[in-house]
């Protein structure tokens, strides 16, 4: 798949001047299919390599006999710092910009830096139906395909709603399949970096599978204990992009500075946060003998070369991390079991 992409748009924000960046990598019945994020330092670079990753990922788990059918894969991205008072501003312009492609061609959600629920708020204020609403003329039966995501999106299983827990449990199972294939059995530790959807939800499945997960990390720092991490009392107390309240550690917990998630004694590494934070200098020292993908393109080509070479495997995004974007789709679509059913078999002990 080296062709280049069918779309690039570069967009300016009016107003603070910030750059924004959609990329369509490819249509699939006329569609395709991948989140926003935003975030510090995003580039056009990185959002086109995670527009083809979701090219790869939404053939991934294609099932000819089911009702849903693969779309094509895009991204947009906006450098912009979330925490920033004028972010919710900042995404309402480019939505507003964006809003043909969304109308009619780009089926998007929630990724780092975003939530769900800011974006449909302002899918609504631009006079919108859904940020998915480009998937629509392929549904059966419109009505019955969004009260169904919309019941999906009402669950919450121990305080995190289904849509998060789903990805974690992907990330959870393939990291879980990863020890067994290495052969790596007893007790397992983890570091997960980042501690959003992604990294809180996948955090809470390693834990309940028996893993000690000993670190986890935020845009502050490390919170490390190697006895193990409370980690549901942790997601007690992060706030909407999964920032730790420091306030709350318990006795034993200890704070390390950001870059030491890298280094801290573990058997599995997640990175569930940014892209390209595993590279060719630092992969030098990750001592983990798995590193599991819950992020979008977290590893470097060359460092998984190098980390390839030294013994370490490396478990790729568009499978580790495909279990959300197939989620919405089989919801939609009609493939999956009732949102209820779906809440009460979130568990990593079911497959």
């Amino acid at each position: 798949m080296n062709e280049p992409a069918l779309l690039e748009v570069a967009w300016t924000d009016p107003v603070t001047g910030c750059r924004g960046y959609l990329v369509i990598d490819r249509l699939v019945r006329g569609v395709a299919s991948g989140g926003l994020r935003m975030r510090r330092g995003c580039s056009l670079f990185e959002v086109r390599g995670l527009a083809r990753g979701m090219t790869l990922k939404e053939g991934l788990n294609y099932d000819p006999d089911g009702r849903y059918v693969p779309l094509g894969g895009a991204k947009g991205g906006i450098d912009f710092d979330p925490y920033d008072e004028r972010a919710r501003d900042v995404v309402a312009r480019y939505l507003r910009a964006m809003r043909p492609l969304i109308e009619r061609y780009w089926t998007m959600g929630e990724d780092l830096g975003l939530r769900q629920d800011v974006i449909d708020g302002i899918i609504a204020e631009i006079g919108l139906l859904s940020s998915v609403q480009a998937v629509y003329p392929l549904l059966e039966d419109r009505d019955a395909a969004t009260a169904r995501l919309a019941a999906a999106f009402r669950v919450e299983v121990g305080g995190l709603g289904l849509d998060e827990l789903v990805g974690g449990l992907g990330v959870a199972q393939a990291t879980l399949t990863g020890l067994a294939l290495l052969g790596l059995t007893g007790s397992n530790r983890a570091v997960v970096q980042g501690f959003g959807s992604m990294g809180g939800a996948t955090a809470r499945f390693l834990a309940e599978a028996g893993l000690r997960v000993v670190a986890v990390s935020d845009v502050r720092g490390v919170v490390a204990n190697p006895g193990g991490l409370d980690v549901e009392h942790l997601l007690r107390h992060r706030d909407r992009f999964g920032g730790i309240d420091r306030d709350h550690l318990k006795p034993g917990d200890e704070l390390l500075p950001p870059e030491a998630w890298l280094t801290v004694p573990a058997e599995v590494l997640v990175p569930a946060a940014i892209s390209y934070c595993v590279d060719g200098d630092n992969q030098a020292r990750i001592g983990a003998k798995l590193i599991v993908e819950a992020a979008n393109l977290p590893v470097t080509a060359d460092a998984e070369e190098r980390l390839d070479a030294r013994g370490i495997r490396v478990i790729p995004d568009f499978v580790a991390n495909s279990a959300t974007n197939s989620w919405w789709w089989w919801t939609l679509f009609g493939d999956a079991a009732s949102a209820p059913d779906l809440g009460e078999r979130i568990s990593p002990l079911d497959s």
